[in-house]
């Protein structure tokens, strides 16, 4: 097993999980001791270390390789120390398995294998003496990516500038430069509650919010397939819980969806809500509509011609940009003033899956195209 392997398999056995995901004081629960380890083990390799405190016992880790002379430009390496949980904890979800070239283990590839890879590119850097002219690299280890995307909006507002940020996410070594955004919101209507023998004395929030989920599955969807990105293709509408009513024989006067709108760049939060409205005022239907606390991320679209992505690109050998229908911590970063995109090992089809694995080859590959990239510097 190669250093970089190695490493993987240790920060997979130190269970992650976002506490979003675990009841309160659960012991897998939070990202601290592998916020520790990666300090320690960045530590040896003579790099600078600072926490910066996000929430209660969680803090992102930031690792500083400093230039030669005078910083004159920031690379940021960002990948997230969180992971989601799964019906198996404690279970295997944590000891790590290699098995015909493949890594298994909560974390392997979303985002551990990013953590890794970067990790190791770094400190191999380091070790071997090496700095670059006037660019500073910052390794940062980011907090709640999977919830609430606490760490990557603390890191934007601590004031952090940076000329690219390369968000760790599994790519399949792809350097990603545009993603969709994301925005929940929470739908209700509102009835008149009667017995369910006189129905006809009440009014039904359930009937009022099954026709508007009709419309929005339905119409809106239609409309929102007919705006087009050339690397995102279209946004789409996913109506994803439904609760009203508590029994069957009264006419229920509320009901609540949640929904999930995948927005694309150049598409505004409140630009998305008043269509919404406008949609529902011209069907003769009534909504209170509301974002959610989470579940807001704006979409990600950088400019591949920037100078230091070009860079990226042509020590990869990557001739165009690609894009990803999820979202990530790059749209808050780059809504910071960072631009930013995604790279990392690993495949996003094996992310929260019980049996989720990253090929070793594609680790490997990972550490070796950020090396080649840091040579550039």
């Amino acid at each position: 097993m190669t250093k970089t392997a190695k490493l993987l398999s240790e920060l997979i056995a130190l269970p992650s999980v976002n506490p979003a995901f675990l009841p309160a004081n659960d012991p897998h629960s939070g990202e601290q001791r592998v916020a520790d380890f990666v300090a320690a083990t960045a530590r040896r390799a003579g790099l600078q270390i600072e926490f910066q405190p996000v929430l209660p016992k969680r803090s992102n880790v930031l690792i500083k390789l400093t230039p030669r002379s005078k910083v004159r430009r920031r690379l940021l390496l960002a990948p997230h120390l969180d992971t989601v949980g799964g019906a198996e904890v404690p279970g295997t979800l944590f000891t790590p398995r290699a098995r015909t070239g493949r890594l298994f283990g909560r974390g392997a590839c979303d985002t551990k294998g990013s953590v890794a890879a970067m990790l190791s590119a770094l400190c191999h850097f380091a070790e071997g003496r090496k700095r670059p002219a006037h660019t500073e690299i910052i390794f940062a280890g980011l907090i709640d990516e999977e919830s609430g995307q606490a760490g990557s909006r603390a890191l934007a507002a601590s004031g952090l500038k940076a000329d690219l940020a390369i968000v760790g996410e599994p790519t399949r070594l792809k350097i990603v430069t545009a993603h969709k955004g994301v925005l929940w919101l929470r739908l209700e209507t509102r009835g008149k509650a009667a017995h369910g023998a006189r129905p006809e004395l009440g009014r039904n929030a359930v009937h009022a919010m099954a026709r508007i989920v009709d419309l929005l599955e339905t119409k809106y969807s239609a409309r929102l397939r007919v705006r087009r990105h050339p690397l995102l293709g279209h946004a789409t509408i996913n109506v994803g819980s439904i609760q009203g009513g508590r029994q069957p024989n009264i006419v229920p006067d509320q009901c609540m969806i949640l929904i999930d709108r995948r927005t694309l760049p150049g598409e505004a939060n409140t630009q998305v809500i008043n269509e919404i409205k406008k949609l529902l005022r011209q069907h003769d239907l009534s909504a209170q509509i509301s974002p959610t606390q989470s579940g807001t991320c704006g979409p990600l679209e950088t400019n591949p011609r920037q100078q230091l992505v070009q860079q990226f690109f042509r020590s990869t050998r990557q001739t165009a940009p690609a894009g990803v229908d999820y979202f990530s911590d790059a749209g808050v970063l780059a809504a910071a003033g960072m631009p930013s995109v995604l790279f990392g090992p690993g495949d996003i089809a094996q992310a929260h899956t019980p049996d989720e694995w990253i090929a070793l080859n594609q680790l490997e590959g990972a550490q070796e195209m950020l090396l080649k990239f840091f040579g550039t510097l």
